[in-house]
Order: C-alpha cells, then structure tokens, then sequence
C-alpha cells in the first residue's frame, strides 16, 4: 500500500511541475486573427503542410484539419499548450512567442511532424 501512496504523490507532483513550466507560446484562446498576421498549416492526408514554418514572435499560427481522421497538435517538450483532438474542418491557434526551433507532433499518428522557427 505503501508503494500505490509513494506513485500517487510523485504522478501529482510531477502534474504540478508540468502545470508550472514556462511556456514559449500562448494559447489565444480564440481562432481569429485580430490584427496581426496568421500562418496556416493544413492538416491534410496525415501530413502537416507546410511541415516546417518560419514565423515571427508575436504572429498568429492555425492549424486546420482537412482529414476525415482526428488530429492533435503536440509540442515535444511542451513548449505550447496542445491541441484538442480536432475533427474535419476544425482550427486550432497558439501565438509564437521566444525565438528559437520547435517540434512538434500527432498524438494520435506520431509519425506525422512539424517544426516552427520563430525569429525576432
């Protein structure tokens, strides 16, 4: 019993940290473009398309699934919030923030991949 204790807490705590770590971009919780530029990635024959895009920090990024599959947009190393999983048709936008190359993957098809290079 003691060991089941010992994985509960050490699964919380590991929770905690994930929940706390800083994060490079921003959800903007709204799919639109209010007055800055957007860049799309289709998601499209379980590819991500284009599968590496070059942005700048502040600028807009959506996904948009135009499979019939559903589809998640996953950063390695949790570098943005992930995506839900998107049906046909639906978006899903973060907002590029620090400088620097990231990854980024299908939870659901991991062989499908992506990166994004944000400049100053």
């Amino acid at each position: 019993m003691t060991t089941l204790i010992r994985r509960i807490k050490i699964a919380a705590l590991v929770c905690g940290i994930s929940s706390l770590a800083f994060s490079v971009f921003a959800d903007d919780g709204a799919n639109s473009s209010a007055g800055g530029k957007v860049s799309k990635i289709e998601i499209k024959d379980f590819m991500f398309n284009p599968q590496k895009i070059t942005v700048k920090s502040g600028e807009k990024i959506t996904w948009v699934n135009r499979d019939e599959e559903p589809h998640t947009v996953v950063s390695v190393g949790k570098k943005f919030q992930k995506s839900s999983a998107l049906d046909t048709d639906q978006e899903f936008t973060i907002t590029a923030g620090a400088p620097g190359t990231y990854e980024y993957f299908c939870s659901v098809h991991p062989k499908m991949t992506g990166t994004i290079v944000v400049e100053k």
